[in-house]
């Protein structure tokens, strides 16, 4: 099972529609809630290569990026093929 993990805030539209389709693909995720969360938003920012907007989207350690960027996978027929690839690396 891939390692997943998003980081949120609980007022973001994007957020809840990454979540959604995570979901829809069954696949487990964790989530990781900046709000109000200064030291967390920076160490997302790290990770995420500088992008510094919610949601950010890690796959095995991967960053993937944001809503649009998930979905973008997704519209590409791209997603399945990476959440099957991690899960198979596990």
């Amino acid at each position: 099972m891939p390692q997943i993990v998003i980081y949120t805030t609980s007022t973001c539209p994007y957020c809840r529609a990454a979540k959604q389709l995570l979901e829809l693909k069954k696949a487990a995720y964790r989530e990781i809630s900046v709000d109000g969360d200064p030291a967390g938003r920076a160490e997302m920012s790290r990770l995420a290569e500088g992008r510094h907007t919610v949601p950010q989207i890690f796959i095995d350690g991967r960053p993937i990026g944001g809503c649009d960027d998930l979905y973008a996978l997704e519209s590409a027929g791209e997603l399945d093929g990476l959440l099957a690839a991690s899960e198979k690396a596990s």
